[in-house]
């Protein structure tokens, strides 16, 4: 079998290809340059993609005898990733840019491009694995080692692209033995830290490196009730959820800390209020998509007992979805995006509340250890609070 190795430079995805290797396959390396300026070097665990993991996954190339190659996906990147989380954030969203990367440039450009060129399968240094039902259709499910699973930025991944993807970790029972491996098979790899944060963002500023491509308005910082406690210097550089940075010029009347609770774009406003607000219990989301066969609950339009996870290292909540179904479309007319089945939109019941959850992030739906799809989050609703009493204030 020909199989494409995704060589990030880091130590899941060197010992991802030996093990490919080692099973008799015909493997060649890939690193994908993502930027123009690549940073020469890394700073401790933060960014990736630079010249230095280039060279690592080089390294590891050479040590495993399997060729290797850089390709430029960097004009790709910046227009599905990066130009992605610049609008998401003008929007008052909060985007996940290393679920779009999976989605659109690992998963997709990288996948097409391989078959194109007579690969067979892509293997990476995920955490996750993919398994065949009884008519050889993939599913995708969770790894053997929770603390480390990545079926969550995993979950925008389609039946035809899990058909040619290979996760040789999946089973693995930690990081320990991954690490171990790697040191066993002589890659210089072994001990490298593992990347953090946004990769095109390494030194974690965020809200400088929006500042740079949003046009920021100062307005208001409000309460839940609409009185004005405060002044930001631009409301698109903050996401729900937030507590440091807001600068309140009024305390609360109980002197506790506030929250942002809502990022309101039309008309420049930040609402801020108590922790307990941010309780969320039904979530609606848009673009939603199967990680394998549709259910046949989802095509149906009925309930169905699930659980949710709203973040890449949360713990998945209880609750149950319902897939919205217009047979009749075969492609969304809001996004654009093809809708399988009809199905256009999807509505989450939580059996517990999660705190702060955001439009824009992902929401990734499971049955047990199987991921049935994702959705991006339009709607967060709380018991608690209704933002609706703003709308006059």
């Amino acid at each position: 079998m020909r199989v494409l190795a995704a060589m990030s430079g880091g130590v899941d995805s060197a010992v991802a290809a030996a093990r490919a290797v080692e099973a008799g396959h015909d493997v060649v390396g890939v690193h994908l340059a993502l930027s123009r300026m690549p940073g020469t070097l890394r700073t401790g665990s933060r960014g990736c993609c630079t010249i230095e993991d280039s060279n690592d996954a080089f390294r590891a190339c050479d040590t495993l005898g399997i060729p290797f190659y850089v390709w430029d996906f960097s004009d790709r990147f910046k227009a599905d990733v990066v130009d992605d989380f610049v609008a998401e954030y003008a929007a008052g969203r909060t985007p996940n840019p290393c679920l779009r990367c999976n989605e659109k440039i690992k998963f997709e450009a990288l996948l097409d491009k391989a078959i194109a060129l007579g690969f067979d399968q892509v293997v990476t240094g995920h955490y996750a694995k993919v398994v065949r039902d009884e008519d050889n259709r993939p599913t995708l499910l969770r790894a053997a080692d929770h603390a480390k699973d990545q079926s969550y930025v995993l979950g925008v991944l389609r039946e035809d692209q899990l058909d040619h993807c290979w996760f040789p970790l999946a089973d693995t029972p930690t990081k320990a033995e991954v690490r171990a491996e790697a040191e066993e098979r002589g890659l210089g790899v072994a001990s490298k830290p593992d990347s953090h944060d946004i990769c095109f963002i390494p030194d974690g500023d965020t809200k400088g490196f929006l500042a740079e491509r949003i046009d920021m308005t100062p307005g208001e910082i409000v309460d839940q009730d609409g009185v004005t406690v405060g002044e930001h210097e631009g409301a698109n550089a903050y996401t729900v959820g937030q507590r440091r940075g807001l600068k309140l010029g009024h305390p609360a009347p109980d002197g506790k800390p506030r929250f942002v609770l809502q990022i309101r774009p039309k008309d420049n406003r930040v609402v801020v209020g108590p922790k307990d607000l941010l309780d969320v219990d039904r979530l609606s989301g848009l673009r939603p998509s199967f990680a394998g066969p549709v259910p046949d609950n989802a095509v149906s339009g009925q309930w169905l007992d699930v659980e949710v996870q709203v973040r890449a290292h949360a713990e998945p909540v209880p609750g149950r979805a319902r897939w919205i179904v217009d047979p009749a479309l075969a492609v969304d007319p809001a996004t654009n995006v093809p809708a399988p089945h009809g199905i256009t939109a999807v509505e989450v019941e939580l059996g517990e509340t999660v705190k702060g959850v955001a439009p824009g992030q992902s929401m990734v739906i499971y049955d047990h250890a199987r991921v049935l799809g994702q959705a991006t989050v339009s709607e967060a609703h709380s018991s608690a609070w209704d933002p609706s009493v703003l709308e006059y204030a």
